[in-house]
């Protein structure tokens, strides 16, 4: 009898692993499989000025919708308030020469899947490199497949591997190595937030990126059920660096729509922005030999 029952939760526990794997192939297909582009450029606001921000939220993978709905709106206030014109779509169409060059940065807000066509990604690629600006926040480098590898290695700088599951939501400490940045200056040295923590392949500090703020993964717990997606000692979590010209900021804070409350979060979206768009902080130049 006992062996009987053995093989009955061995058959069940088959079930249920082969249950998951159509389930997660379903999801992918629903969430990463969509190959969605546009084609047709927008039409600019006419008082569309510099200093300038293109906020940019499509998505053609997983959407947090109430996430990037409240992200948006608090991107355009801060816009408004530092009297900078802004332009908020879902359009990768506006990924071309002329209308990316009326904008001093990019704000990816939550972004996801494969969004530009290539000759989308040629010319956003170009007006970086060209010294254009980045800002990625939280799904814009939390994509598990991405198509675009310059987009993960050159621009992200790292793959996402995975956050927790066992609880999603986790209270926990950020420490900021980097208080002067336009970013984080007024960040406190010990951050302690609640967030959807996100773990990397690696550390981007490895390829010369400036990490500006770790997550100390003692004080919350990096398992994806069973899987352990901690990084160690260096976890970064807030960086930035340069491509070319180009000034490119990436932050893996920001799942929930909570998370565009909290004032310390909104003072360091705004630093990078004014970072990216060139309006505080040093700027990215080309040495000599690099030319």
């Amino acid at each position: 009898m006992k062996r009987i029952v053995r093989w009955f939760l061995i058959a069940l526990a088959a079930v249920l692993v082969l249950l998951l794997a159509f389930a997660g192939f379903g999801f992918y297909r629903v969430y990463y499989g969509k190959h969605v582009y546009e084609t047709v450029a927008p039409v600019l606001p006419a008082d569309l000025n510099k200093p300038a921000i293109l906020i940019f939220s499509k998505t053609n993978g997983f959407r947090e919708d109430a996430a990037v709905k409240a992200a948006n709106s608090a991107l355009a206030a801060i816009a408004k308030r530092r009297g900078w014109t802004y332009f908020v779509t879902e359009d990768g169409a506006v990924f071309n020469p002329a209308q990316l060059s009326r904008f001093n940065a990019t704000v990816w807000n939550n972004t996801s899947g494969d969004t530009l066509n290539d000759e989308q990604k040629a010319a956003f690629r170009s007006y970086i490199e060209n010294g254009g600006g980045f800002v990625g926040i939280h799904g814009a480098g939390g994509d598990p497949h991405y198509a675009w590898r310059w987009y993960v290695e050159s621009l992200i700088g790292v793959q996402f591997k995975g956050h927790p599951l066992n609880p999603q939501f986790q209270r926990a400490t950020i420490h900021v190595e980097d208080r002067a940045d336009p970013a984080t200056r007024t960040l406190p040295e010990t951050w302690e937030r609640t967030d959807e923590w996100y773990s990397f392949e690696n550390s981007p500090r490895g390829k010369g990126f400036h990490v500006l703020a770790t997550l100390d993964e003692r004080t919350y717990h990096p398992k994806m059920f069973w899987k352990d997606v901690s990084m160690g000692a260096d976890h970064p979590v807030i960086w930035k660096h340069c491509v070319g010209k180009g000034r490119v900021f990436y932050s893996a804070l920001g799942h929930s729509a909570s998370t565009y409350e909290e004032p310390l979060h909104l003072a360091m979206l705004e630093g990078a922005i004014a970072w990216a768009a060139g309006l505080d902080g040093e700027g990215c130049q080309i040495s000599e030999t690099a030319k």
